[in-house]
C-alpha cells in the first residue's frame, strides 16, 4: 500500500467521566463540613436527606453548638447538651440561626451584588434551597445559584400569553401562563404539562400546594385545579371584586386579597367563607399577601403603602397596621421558619425590614451612590455580569425625593434567604443584598 495514501488514525482522547458531589464519600464530606460555621452547616443539613444524615451522625452540629456556648458563657453557666435529643438540639440550632439572621438584617454592614442578566428583563422571583427562579417579559424562566450567580437551568414558556405567576420546588416548576397552568418537571426527562386552556378567566395570581393549584381571577373567584388529573375541581366565590393576590395554608385554607381592600379566608372542603379580614384604615387594594405557617400570622401590603398583620388563630381584627411607604407595596416575604423579621419592598425602591410582632421598621436600605460605592470582585461571564456595590441604611425621617433615583429602583418582587434578600426591579438584572459581611 502506498504510504502517501495511507491515512493515519489518531487515537481519540479518553473522556473523563463526569463527577458530581454525590461521588464524594461520607468521610470526605465530613471533612468539608468541618470547615463551616454553624449557620452554613445548618443550611447544608437542609439540602438533602443524605447530607442531613451525614451531619447528624458526625455530631458536628453538637460540637459546634458546645463551642459557641463556651465562647458566649463562662464555665459555671455552660449547658450540658450531651443528653439532648437530636430534635432538641436542632430546635436550639434553628433558634440560634434565626437570631443571627435577625441581627444581620438589623445591624450588620451589607453589600449588594448587581447581577446583570443581559437581555432578560425580570419582574418576579422566588428563592428556595439556594436557588433563585426568575421570570418576566421574556419567554424563558431561569434558575440561578444565589451563591455563585451561575445559570442552573431554564424553562421555556409556551406562546399562550404572558407569564403571570410562578413557584417551584425540588421536583417541578408551576407557572400561570396566560389562561393556563403549566408544569415543568425538573428531574429526568424534561416535559411540560399544560392544564386545559380556557378554564381560567383572566387569572391574576397563582399558588399551589400539592396536589392542587389555586388561581385567583378577575371575576372574584378562585379556581382550584388538580395538577395530576389536569381538571378544574372547584370554583369558589371569594370576593365581589377582582382577586389581586393569594396565599395558601397547609390546612387547605385559601386566603385572597381583593381590589376593594378586603381579605377573605375560605375553606374549599366546605365551600364556606371562614373569615373576612378588614384593615382599620381602608386605603387602596390589597397588593400582596404573605402567610407564616409557624406563627399563623398573615401579612398584607396595600397599594397605599400600608402593611397589616392578623393572627388567624384568635382574631379577625388586625394586630398592627403601619404606613411603611408613601407608595404601593409590591412584595412581602420572610425567611422560612423565621417569626421575627419581615422584608417589604415596593415602588419607592427602599428595602425595609420590619418586626413581625409589632410592625416596627427596624431598617431601611438603599444603594450607596457615592463615588466609592463600587467594590472589588466584579466579574463577567457568559450568562451575565456581577457588580459589587455598598448599601447604606437611611433614617425614618429621610426625605425619599431627595435621594438619587439610582439608589432606589422600584422593587417589583423580593425573596428572603439566610442573611440575604433577592430583589427584582422590572429590569435586566437582579440584586442580591448580603448582610453577612
Amino acid at each position: 500500500m502506498d504510504a502517501a495514501t495511507t491515512s493515519v488514525v489518531k487515537p481519540q482522547p479518553r473522556k473523563r467521566p463526569e463527577t458530581s458531589i454525590q461521588a464524594l464519600s461520607g468521610e470526605t464530606l465530613c471533612i468539608i463540613f468541618s470547615f463551616l460555621d454553624i449557620v452554613y452547616l445548618i443550611r447544608c443539613s437542609a439540602v438533602c436527606k443524605s447530607w442531613s444524615a451525614i451531619i447528624d451522625n458526625s455530631k458536628l452540629l453538637r460540637m459546634l453548638y458546645c463551642k459557641q456556648q463556651q465562647q458566649q458563657s463562662d464555665s459555671t453557666s455552660l449547658v450540658d447538651v450531651s443528653a439532648w435529643s437530636e430534635r432538641s438540639l436542632k430546635m436550639q440550632l434553628v433558634e440560634l440561626a434565626m437570631e443571627r439572621h435577625r441581627f444581620s438584617l438589623q445591624e450588620v454592614v451589607f453589600v449588594t451584588r448587581l447581577f446583570t442578566l443581559l437581555s432578560l428583563r425580570v419582574d418576579k422571583c422566588c428563592m428556595k434551597m439556594g436557588a433563585v427562579l426568575t421570570g418576566g417579559a421574556s419567554k424563558t424562566m431561569r434558575l440561578w445559584s444565589v451563591e455563585s450567580y451561575k445559570y442552573l437551568d431554564e424553562f421555556s414558556l409556551p406562546d399562550k400569553g404572558p407569564l403571570v405567576d410562578f413557584d417551584f420546588d425540588e421536583s417541578k416548576v408551576v407557572g400561570l401562563v396566560g389562561s393556563r397552568i403549566c408544569i415543568w418537571r425538573r428531574n429526568g426527562e424534561r416535559n411540560m404539562i399544560s392544564l386545559r386552556e380556557g378554564e381560567i378567566l383572566k387569572g391574576s395570581c397563582m399558588r399551589y400546594i400539592d396536589p392542587e393549584a389555586v388561581v385567583g381571577c378577575e371575576d372574584g373567584r378562585a379556581r382550584v385545579f388538580d395538577m395530576y388529573s389536569r381538571k378544574c375541581s372547584q370554583i369558589i366565590k371569594i370576593h365581589d371584586g377582582p382577586v389581586t393576590c393569594l396565599s395558601l395554608t397547609e390546612d387547605q385554607l385559601i386566603i385572597g386579597g381583593s381590589s376593594i381592600g378586603s381579605i377573605t379566608v375560605t375553606c374549599p372542603s366546605s365551600n364556606q367563607r371562614v373569615a373576612t379580614l378588614r384593615p382599620i384604615v381602608y386605603e387602596g387594594c390589597v397588593s400582596t399577601l404573605c402567610f407564616n405557617p409557624c406563627s399563623r400570622m398573615l401579612f398584607a401590603g396595600s397599594s397605599a403603602g400600608r402593611a397589616s398583620c392578623w393572627d388567624l388563630r384568635s382574631t379577625r381584627r388586625s394586630l398592627w397596621e403601619t404606613r411603611v411607604s408613601p407608595n404601593v407595596i409590591y412584595s412581602i416575604n420572610h425567611l422560612r421558619n423565621n417569626t421575627s423579621t419581615l422584608a417589604i419592598g415596593g415602588i419607592d425602591g427602599v428595602l425595609r425590614v420590619v418586626d413581625q410582632g409589632t410592625g416596627q421598621v427596624f431598617s431601611s436600605c438603599v444603594i450607596d451612590t457615592s463615588g466609592s460605592n463600587v467594590l472589588n470582585g466584579n466579574s463577567k461571564g457568559p450568562c451575565g455580569a456581577v457588580e459589587n456595590k455598598r448599601g447604606r441604611r437611611i433614617s425614618d425621617d429621610t426625605q425619599l425625593d431627595r435621594l438619587p433615583r439610582g439608589s432606589r429602583p422600584a422593587i417589583s418582587c423580593l425573596a428572603v434567604g439566610m442573611q440575604k434578600i433577592v430583589t427584582t426591579h422590572n429590569d435586566k438584572y437582579i440584586r442580591v443584598w448580603r448582610f453577612n459581611r
